[in-house]
């Protein structure tokens, strides 16, 4: 029977997955939403952001990737949030995408 080898890295963690499955049986695929919004603030000390929706209202209910509940942040969620500070504080327009 044939069979399917699937790799895939998880988009929250980084890390990566495999599977082998048999491709008569059917398999989950995650519904993923990705959203670009322009940055209005960004505090590095709090984390807090402040993103401009298409509408015109702000979005501050986020935070910058190294303010986590739960785990560590990862070296990329670091280097993240020194490209989107840099080109703050440079005063470039920066638009970041929100992956959910």
């Amino acid at each position: 029977h044939a069979k399917a080898h699937i790799v895939a890295i998880d988009i929250f963690t980084g890390k990566k997955y495999e599977d082998l499955c048999p491709t008569s049986h059917n398999v989950e695929v995650p519904i993923v939403k990705r959203t670009e919004y322009q940055l209005l603030n960004a505090d590095p000390d709090t984390g807090e952001v402040s993103l401009l929706l298409e509408n015109g209202e702000t979005k501050e209910d986020l935070n910058l990737p190294t303010f986590v509940k739960i785990g560590e942040p990862t070296d990329d969620d670091v280097k993240v949030v020194a490209d989107i500070m840099n080109f703050f504080e440079a005063g470039k327009t920066t638009i970041v995408a929100v992956i959910s």
